[in-house]
Order: structure tokens, then C-alpha cells, then sequence
């Protein structure tokens, strides 16, 4: 088994932000590497975060955030448990990052149960059409169209959206290790974007 310095567990926890003994623990589990590690410390993060997602979350911030010298603006309410974890550093870079991904890849939903039924069906009637002359069984039809609707998801729903800063990363992954690093339930609410000369509907 590797010798796991205290160094290495510094370095993960830098990383991670997950605990020294949590790091220490993925760092034997994954024999010493680096990127096992915090695969494994994300996984875990994110089942945590699922048991946490039931409690209530009466705090938070409102965060603003202003693009492309003034012409982007965008105002986005985060939720947590507790106010001390609302006024932390780590919380307020969580809702200005969220904010600044907003301006940049203009979601137009949440989550997707905000995505209201007329457009989830248009969607759908659309992939059909576009498959009409390919004579599939509808039960290929139907798992075609479910891939398509997850295409449609990452682009215009915001927790399914891969983040401007790293792609690989979605922004409910993102939301889900800030929870794992507070120990918190955090949920990003509702948000407004708007740009110089739109009228408001």
C-alpha cells in the first residue's frame, strides 16, 4: 500500500476542500493517486449531497453580476441552511460564478421540472419529425428521443448545463460539492437575465 504524506493529503484537500481525514481515507483507497482520489471524493460528496437536498434552506445571498461592460446584467438567489455558511468567501465565489455562467451561456430554466410540458412536448415533436423516414420501432424511437431531450436539457436548463469554466463539470455538480464542502444543502432558487435594450415580457 503507498505511504501517504501528510503533504499529499494537504495537497487533495486544496483541491477538495473535503476533510483532512476524508482526503486521507481516498488517498489509501486510491493507492496514492491523485485523480482516483478526488473522483472518489466527488462521488461521495455528490451521494451526500443528495441525502441533504430534503432540508430546508432559509438562508442565502442574492447575488448580481454585470457582463460585457454593463450590457449583461444577471441576478441569482442561492439557498443554504445556515446564514454563517451564507456569509462565507466560498459561498459568495459559488453565487458570483453561478451568476457569471449565467451571463455567458443564458439558461432558460433552473432545473428541469421548471421546463414547462408544451415545451418539452414541441421538443419531442420535432426529433419525431426529424426520424418520420427512418422507419425505427417506436421503442428505439422513444430512447432516441430521450437522448435528444438530455441534449436539450444540458443547453437550455441550468443544473444540467456543463460550466463555462470547466465542461466537464455541470453546474448541479458544482452546486453538489459546494454542499459537501459546507455540509449543507445548497440550491440555486430562481434568476433573472437581462441585456441593455431587451424589453421586459
Amino acid at each position: 500500500m503507498a505511504e501517504i504524506s501528510a503533504a499529499l493529503v494537504k495537497q487533495l484537500r486544496d483541491k477538495t476542500g473535503a476533510g483532512m481525514m476524508e482526503c486521507k481515507a481516498a488517498l489509501l483507497e486510491a493507492n496514492g493517486n491523485m485523480d482516483e482520489a478526488v473522483t472518489l471524493l466527488r462521488k461521495r460528496g455528490l451521494a451526500q449531497a443528495a441525502k441533504r437536498a430534503g432540508r430546508a434552506t432559509a438562508q442565502g445571498l442574492i447575488g448580481s453580476y454585470i457582463h460585457l461592460g454593463g450590457r449583461i446584467g444577471v441576478l441569482v438567489e442561492v439557498n443554504c441552511e445556515s446564514d454563517f455558511v451564507a456569509r462565507t468567501d466560498d459561498f459568495g465565489n459559488l453565487v458570483r460564478e453561478i451568476g457569471m455562467h449565467i451571463a455567458a451561456a443564458d439558461p432558460k430554466w433552473v432545473r428541469r421540472e421548471d421546463v414547462p410540458a408544451e415545451a418539452i412536448e414541441r421538443e419531442k415533436g420535432i426529433y419525431r419529425a426529424q426520424m418520420e423516414k427512418e422507419n425505427k420501432p417506436a421503442h428505439v424511437m422513444d430512447k432516441i428521443i430521450e437522448g435528444k431531450l438530455g441534449s436539450f436539457y444540458s443547453q437550455f436548463v441550468l443544473l444540467d448545463q456543463p460550466s463555462i469554466r470547466d465542461g466537464s463539470v455541470s453546474i448541479s455538480q458544482l452546486v453538489a460539492q459546494a454542499s459537501a464542502k459546507t455540509g449543507e444543502n445548497i440550491q440555486v432558487n430562481r434568476f433573472v437575465r437581462f441585456r441593455v435594450g431587451e424589453t421586459s415580457e
